[in-house]
């Protein structure tokens, strides 16, 4: 069993007002992302990879892309994402939270 507490979690830097903390297991992984550089004029660029994407939006607003759609979402909601799918977010509030989970484990998360 593993435990994360936010107020001890190593934050890593991956971008400018962005950063995330992890836990995982051997097939699955979460990462907790903060975002304190919105509101956005325009969505990130889209991004894929081969993971299958659950994630849930913990705080703040988004529009949520992908596929040619733009779903506005607010804390509380969910979006799935399938492997090599491409997506992206637009932040609509200074800060949000995005709460990922992924299977199997983003190695390159490791790596950063």
């Amino acid at each position: 069993m593993g435990i994360v507490k936010q107020s001890e979690a190593t934050k890593q830097t991956i971008a400018e007002g962005r950063t995330r903390f992890l836990t995982q297991t051997d097939r699955l992984m979460t990462a907790v992302i903060d975002f304190s550089d919105g509101p956005t004029s325009e969505p990130d660029p889209p991004h894929t990879h081969p993971h299958e994407q659950i994630t849930y939006v913990a705080e703040g607003e988004i529009y949520f892309c992908i596929e040619n759609e733009k779903h506005h979402l607010r804390a509380g909601d969910l979006f799935t994402v399938p492997g090599n799918v491409p997506h992206s977010v637009q932040l609509l509030t200074d800060k949000v939270r995005l709460v990922d989970t992924f299977t199997p484990i983003r190695e390159d998360f490791l790596s950063s």
